[in-house]
């Protein structure tokens, strides 16, 4: 039996304010993606989400989908 688990990765709402966007950090979303992995969970699929923040700013992120087997 497999368990599934929905994350939004996103950065922090400073890089938005101070530069008008925030992108994702590659550097911290691999070690996301890494911490997870040595838990088990492996990803399905991702989608790419990006959100407007008090009206002029943008903010952006990642649905990730995971799955692993189910511990008992």
């Amino acid at each position: 039996m497999l368990e599934y688990k929905a994350v939004l990765y996103r950065e922090g709402m400073l890089g938005s304010l101070l530069l008008g966007q925030s992108k994702v950090d590659p550097i911290r979303f691999t070690q996301f993606l890494n911490a997870n992995a040595e838990e088990g969970w492996e990803v399905v699929t991702m989608e790419k989400d990006i959100r407007r923040m008090l009206l002029f700013w943008r903010r952006e992120g990642y649905v990730v989908i995971m799955k692993r087997e189910k511990r008992q």
